[in-house]
């Protein structure tokens, strides 16, 4: 049986760390490579590094910063922000991203996700999706949050997962930071639409949150920042909450 995997999600804009609430991300908390070590430290099962200022800056990614994080991370790396062509996914793989999170050139780049794919495997390929309601109904937008596409969350993963995606890292902006636990009927939707893995992020607060985006969304793994950055809870407690309830997971 697959282990469900506990991801931390690393934020970075401009000079370091940030969290915020529904990608407002405007407090401060810390390094990424302090980060990194405590994340090592506490033996997580993968680690999600996004830059929020590369594409709403149209900046490329900071294949450097990439490269020195990699060289010191001793788990799987997930890293995305300003990710705009093959070549950027190539050179990222290169200096040691295990995986490629694409999302606004997902929607505005035709055919990318489904060439990347193909050259480097749907494994390194996700497809980040950010879902907003501030125009009524589900929507999902790119760009951090600041451009809408005009396309249903369910529609959008079914076009993702047929042009090559191997996951989707699926993020509800409303309950982005605010720790009230994640959005379970819109998981379940995502999770029924396609048959590869969905990561739940945005709104967890507790174990139980996790616990409820597994059981009753469907979700392959649960990714989070709040709880990590500003309580005592851990990834390894994690774990060991959801193995109480039942799901298996890395020990």
């Amino acid at each position: 049986m697959l282990k469900t995997r506990v991801i931390p999600t690393l934020l970075f804009k401009d000079f370091g760390l940030v969290k915020g609430k529904k990608f407002d991300s405007w407090r401060r908390v810390g390094s990424a490579m302090q980060a990194v070590s405590v994340y090592n430290m506490r033996d997580v099962d993968e680690l999600i590094f996004l830059d929020i200022s590369a594409s709403p800056n149209g900046a490329e990614p900071d294949f450097e910063q990439v490269e020195e994080l990699a060289r010191e991370c001793n788990m799987p790396l997930t890293v995305g922000g300003g990710v705009n062509k093959v070549s950027d996914i190539r050179k990222l793989l290169e200096v040691g991203a295990d995986k490629v999170a694409i999302n606004t050139a997902a929607y505005y780049k035709q055919g990318l996700v489904e060439e990347a794919s193909k050259l480097f495997g749907s494994q390194c390929i996700v497809a980040s999706v950010d879902v907003s309601t501030g125009s009524g109904e589900p929507e999902v937008v790119a760009c951090c949050g600041t451009k809408q596409t005009g396309l249903r969350p369910v529609d959008a993963v079914k076009r993702l997962e047929a042009s090559g995606a191997g996951e989707i890292l699926l993020t509800s902006i409303d309950n982005d930071g605010l720790m009230n636990g994640y959005d379970i009927d819109l998981i379940k939707s995502v999770v029924e639409a396609v048959s590869i893995p969905v990561i739940a992020s945005g709104g967890a607060g507790t174990y139980q949150h996790m616990v409820d985006a597994i059981v009753v969304g469907g979700a392959s793994a649960v990714a989070a920042a709040s709880i990590f950055h500003f309580t005592e809870c851990t990834p390894s407690q994690a774990r060991d909450y959801l193995r109480l309830n039942g799901i298996p997971t890395r020990k």
